[in-house]
């Protein structure tokens, strides 16, 4: 792998992580001390190859630091039982509460180990939908991010456009896409996860909700079918391009192809990485015209679970890698490397300083984004599988001109309330 500023900085931290070793004690006697084995603990996951192999030098510091655990990544199979850690992502958080799946609270973990933790000092935007009702936290929030927008700096230059002054609201968005469009440019603007995206978070943005006080979908609101509308007179237009409902476009801008992006703000690190393009990072745009717009976008991502049936030195050792993850060297080269939202506030202050600016411009606009949020919605529709696979239909129909915004969020909200019908019967039947 090439080394680039961010991976070399990410080194520096590294080594400079203190080593703590035991001290060297001398017996009387001559006899050798009995050699006790590590307990072996294993971390399972869904990321990509490369944002996995990112991690490996974190865990293989953690695993010299000390000689009672050693963590060993493992990718997750479909259907596979949980192991002793387990980065679960939103959608299989859903599907594991169904199917009763065991884990263990954090925080009893870290009681029973006596390892310190404190969860008011991790971002109270992260610990959203991860506490119970007494607010102790159940998961750590290991791997959040929040949408933003990217701009391609040339393509704005090209077509006669400020790159230090990107969009701020879709208002503005559309002018400058008509720009770029007439400057040559084949996709002014994508998006990846459009149901994240579009729904999710631009309602939180404009203060709209997604559900009602139950729970319920009410995502076809005025706000919903405003911009589902927009998107979709960009599409006709050759403004606005779809390539998947996944993290597809991201690989569309990152090669050229687009010049504007709204996806996740971990995308940032590895943009810069690849220094194909020169890419901007800015808040996601706005509606203007909805009174008390912008309001927040959401905090999401995969969270780390602990196994229910941990024996006693796999939890001792499970608390420790813990508590090294909150570390605010560990923390900062997550964020460096893999755009992570940092879980501590001592984390996000040394994100903030100059000697890291240019790596972190994508979490700074995050955090701002984040900023002064409101009650938590009761319904995210991106995390519940069902609710975003008909939103993804539906919204396809619409970007291939087979049914109007209204139409389609109409028949999403209806389908949705019979998934989450279905959905919690059947979850009623298995207790």
């Amino acid at each position: 792998m090439r080394k680039t500023p961010v991976w070399m900085a990410l080194g520096a931290i590294i080594v400079a992580m203190p080593l703590h070793a035991a001290p060297v004690r001398h017996k009387a006697a001559p006899a050798a001390p009995a050699v006790v084995s590590p307990v072996k603990i294993e971390f399972s996951h869904l990321l990509d190859e490369e944002r996995a192999e990112r991690l490996e030098p974190l865990i293989e510091r953690f695993n010299s630091m000390q000689k009672d655990a050693q963590v060993t990544l493992v990718r997750r199979v479909s259907g596979d039982a949980p192991k002793q850690l387990n980065l679960v992502t939103p959608e299989e958080q859903a599907r594991f509460v169904a199917q009763k799946v065991r884990f263990r609270p954090l925080y009893e973990v870290m009681k029973a180990a006596k390892e310190p933790f404190d969860v008011n000092k991790l971002s109270p935007e992260l610990r959203e939908g991860l506490t119970d009702a007494k607010g102790q936290l159940m998961a750590l929030p290991l791997a959040f991010s929040t949408p933003v927008l990217y701009i391609n700096k040339a393509a704005f230059r090209k077509a006669g456009l400020d790159p230090e002054a990107p969009p701020k609201t879709w208002e503005q968005m559309q002018d400058m896409a008509g720009r770029l469009f007439e400057a040559g440019e084949r996709c002014p603007f994508t998006t990846s996860w459009p149901v994240w995206v579009f729904l999710d978070n631009m309602s939180a943005w404009s203060g709209a909700d997604v559900g009602d006080a139950k729970g319920s979908p009410v995502f076809n609101g005025l706000v919903q079918v405003k911009h589902v509308a927009m998107m979709a007179s960009w599409h006709k237009a050759k403004y606005f391009h779809t390539f998947g409902n996944r993290d597809e476009a991201d690989r569309r801008f990152a090669n050229g192809e687009c010049a504007m992006l709204t996806s996740s703000s971990s995308l940032f690190p590895s943009l810069v990485e690849s220094k194909t393009i020169e890419a901007g990072v800015a808040p996601l745009p706005y509606h203007d015209d909805v009174y008390g717009s912008p309001k927040n976008t959401l905090a999401d991502g995969a969270s780390l679970w602990v196994s229910g049936d941990l024996k006693p030195a796999e939890a001792k050792g499970v608390a420790k890698f813990v508590s090294y993850l909150l570390g605010p060297e560990v923390q900062i080269a997550m964020t460096a490397v893999d755009g992570f939202l940092p879980l501590t506030s001592v984390a996000r202050a040394t994100a903030g300083s100059r000697l890291l600016q240019a790596d972190m411009a994508a979490v700074r606009v995050a955090f701002n984004q984040l900023s002064g949020k409101p009650a938590a919605p009761k319904l995210r529709v991106a995390q519940l599988e069902p609710v975003r696979s008909i939103l993804e239909e539906e919204l396809d129909a619409v970007w291939a001109n087979r049914k109007p915004a209204k139409e389609a969020l109409d028949h999403a909200v209806a389908r949705a309330s019979s998934a989450l019908r279905g959905f919690s019967d059947g979850r009623a039947k298995r207790k």
